[in-house]
C-alpha cells in the first residue's frame, strides 16, 4: 500500500493522502456517536464547562489532578490523595465513574513504558455464531477469510496515521488501535484519534477505563519481539504517548455495550482528544498527518473496497505490527432494530479492535468505519456505520476541545 501525493496537506504528511495500492480503496478509522434512544444526538461525550480544562501531570511522574477533575472525584467519594498515589487501580464498581460527564484521565508521566505497553492484552468483542445469524434476514452471506497482510516500514511512511491505544481495565493493562483524524474547525492542529468505544468504556455495568493514551506509528520499523527486547522508549513510541483529556463515546454503547458487543455493538464507536506527555505541537503537526471521516456512510452496494488496518494482539498475532486487511464489504444486522453494520473478511484478532476503516472517496483517504466485533474463528470483522450522530459527536469534540 502507498499513499498518493496530494495538493491540500502538509508536505511531510503528502505520501499518506490516499491510499491506492492494488485492490485498496479504503482506509483505517473509527468515530463516536453521542444519541439516546431516539437515534438523536445528545450529551453523551457533551463535556461541561467546568470539564474543558486539561488533565496534567506532574513532572515528577506523579499524578496532578486539576481542580475541575479533583471535584468530580470528590463527587463520587473519591479520596484524591489516594488516587493520586495509586488508587486509580482499585476498581470499585459502586465507585466506576460511567455517565458521558464523568470521564477523568490524569497524565501520569512515564506510566506507559514499553515493557508495560508489550504486557499490554487486546480487548476483544467475540459474537457467537448464532448471534451473528439473528439478523432476519438482513445480513448478507459471510464473507471468506481474508488473510492480513504486514503493513510496509517504517510505517509512517506507508500507512496512514495509525497507532495503539493503551488503557486501564479491572482485568490490567489493555489495547486496541486508533487512527489520527482531522479537527475540521482546527485545519492542520487536530488532536483528535479515533477509536470504538469499548476502547474507552466498558458499556452496560461499567464505566470508563483509566490511563486512556495513544501511541501513534508503534514500533515504526517493524521490529521482532528479540529485537525489542531492550529497546528505548523512542523505537517503540517515535512520536511519545499522547493522554486523552476528554474521551466521548455513543450513549448507546454506554447503556448496551456487553463482552460480545451486545445492543451497543452497532454504536461502538468513540473520539479521544488528546495531549502529548510533553511537548507543545499538536497530534496532526507531530506525525504529519491526518484522515478526514466521511460520514454518509453508503450503502454496500456502492462501495467496491474497505480496508482496515490495526494491530493484532491475540494468537496468532502478538500486538507489535501493523497488519491489515482489503475486502469488498457486505451488511451485518444483529437485530432488526439495530443499524446493519459493515463486514469484511479480515483474520486480524483482538488488539485490531478501534483500527480504522478507510475507503478513497474522490481520490482522497477517508475513515469510514472502525473494527468492533468479531467471530471466535476470527474469519471476519464487522464495523458501525457513521452516520448523523458520529457526526455530531465528531463536530462537537472540534468545537470544545480542537485547536488545544
Amino acid at each position: 500500500m502507498q499513499f498518493i501525493p496530494g495538493s491540500a496537506t502538509p508536505r511531510r504528511a503528502r505520501r499518506r493522502t490516499v491510499l491506492a495500492a492494488t485492490g485498496l480503496v479504503a482506509a483505517l478509522t473509527l468515530t463516536a456517536t453521542a444519541c439516546d434512544g431516539s437515534g438523536k444526538a445528545d450529551a453523551a461525550g457533551t463535556p461541561d464547562a467546568a470539564a474543558s480544562q486539561s488533565a496534567d501531570g506532574g513532572g515528577d511522574g506523579k499524578v496532578g489532578i486539576p481542580a475541575d477533575i479533583a471535584d468530580r472525584l470528590k463527587e463520587h467519594g473519591i479520596d484524591v490523595d489516594k488516587w493520586k498515589n495509586g488508587a486509580w487501580k482499585d476498581w470499585d464498581k459502586d465507585k466506576w465513574l460511567s455517565e458521558a460527564k464523568d470521564f477523568v484521565n490524569p497524565v501520569i508521566e512515564g506510566l506507559w513504558q514499553p515493557e508495560r505497553m508489550k504486557s499490554a492484552q487486546e480487548a476483544d468483542k467475540t459474537v457467537s455464531t448464532q448471534d451473528a445469524a439473528a439478523d432476519q434476514g438482513v445480513s448478507d452471506p459471510p464473507p471468506q477469510p481474508v488473510r492480513a497482510q504486514a503493513e510496509k516500514t517504517p510505517y509512517h511512511e506507508n500507512a496512514a496515521p495509525v497507532g495503539k491505544v493503551f488503557f486501564d481495565s479491572p482485568q490490567g493493562s489493555m489495547v486496541c488501535s486508533g487512527t489520527v483524524v482531522k479537527d475540521v474547525n482546527h485545519p492542520g492542529k487536530s488532536n483528535l484519534v479515533w477509536t470504538a468505544g469499548h476502547c474507552v468504556h466498558a458499556g452496560r455495568d461499567g464505566g470508563w477505563y483509566r490511563n486512556i493514551a495513544f501511541v501513534p506509528a508503534y514500533n515504526d520499523l517493524g521490529k521482532s519481539a528479540a529485537q525489542l527486547s531492550n529497546a528505548k522508549a523512542s523505537e517503540v513510541a517515535p512520536y511519545g504517548a499522547w493522554w486523552a483529556d476528554w474521551a466521548s463515546t455513543s450513549n448507546q454503547w454506554i447503556q448496551g455495550g456487553a463482552e460480545t458487543g451486545g445492543a451497543g455493538a452497532a454504536y461502538d464507536y468513540a473520539v479521544l482528544h488528546v495531549k502529548p506527555e510533553s511537548g507543545s505541537r499538536s497530534l496532526e503537526e507531530t506525525v504529519g498527518a491526518a484522515l478526514d471521516v466521511d460520514f454518509s456512510a453508503p450503502p454496500t452496494t456502492r462501495v467496491a473496497t474497505m480496508g482496515a488496518w490495526g494491530y493484532p494482539a491475540a494468537p496468532p498475532y502478538n500486538g507489535l505490527n501493523m497488519f491489515r486487511c482489503v475486502d469488498r464489504p457486505g451488511r451485518l444486522s444483529l437485530s432488526p432494530s439495530l443499524p446493519t453494520m459493515y463486514r469484511i473478511g479480515c483474520t486480524m484478532t483482538g488488539g485490531s479492535s478501534g483500527g480504522g476503516w478507510f475507503r478513497v472517496v474522490d481520490g482522497r483517504t477517508k475513515l469510514v468505519s472502525n473494527t468492533s466485533i468479531g467471530p471466535a474463528d476470527h474469519t471476519w470483522l464487522a464495523g458501525p456505520q457513521l452516520g448523523q450522530d458520529a457526526e455530531a459527536l465528531y463536530q462537537n469534540m472540534s468545537r470544545t476541545y480542537g485547536g488545544r
